[in-house]
C-alpha cells in the first residue's frame, strides 16, 4: 500500500475514532469534503498547509499520525485511557461517545 493510501486510512480511523464525520471534520480543518474524501480514499496526498490544519482538528501531533507502532503495553493504554477521560469528565457528549465506543468493543 502505498503512503497516499496508508496515511489517508490514518487520518480516517483518527476521524471514525474521534466520532467526526466527513462533514464535521471538513468543517473543524476549514477544508472542503471533497479534498477530505480524496485524501482519506489515498486519492491525493496531504499538502503541509492541510497537514496542519488536519492535526489542529483532530487534536493529535504529526508523531501520533505518522507513528507506525500502534502496540502499546496495556498499563500505560489504561493508565493513558484514564487520564484522558479525567480531562473531559465534564463532557457528557464526549463522555457518551467513549462510553457507546467501549459497550460496542465489549460487544465484538
Amino acid at each position: 500500500m502505498g503512503i497516499k493510501k496508508e496515511l489517508g486510512k490514518k487520518i480516517k480511523k483518527i476521524r471514525m475514532a474521534k466520532g467526526y464525520t466527513q462533514d464535521k471534520l471538513s468543517e473543524m480543518a476549514d477544508i472542503s469534503q471533497r479534498a477530505l474524501s480524496s485524501i482519506e480514499l489515498g486519492e491525493n496526498f496531504v499538502t503541509a498547509e492541510t497537514l496542519d490544519k488536519l492535526l489542529s482538528a483532530l487534536d493529535i501531533t504529526s508523531e501520533e499520525l505518522f507513528a507506525t507502532n500502534n502496540v502499546k503495553d496495556p498499563v500505560d493504554l489504561i493508565k493513558n485511557i484514564n487520564q484522558n477521560i479525567s480531562l473531559i469528565a465534564d463532557d457528557a457528549e464526549k463522555l457518551e461517545i467513549i462510553y457507546n465506543l467501549t459497550n460496542s468493543l465489549v460487544r465484538k
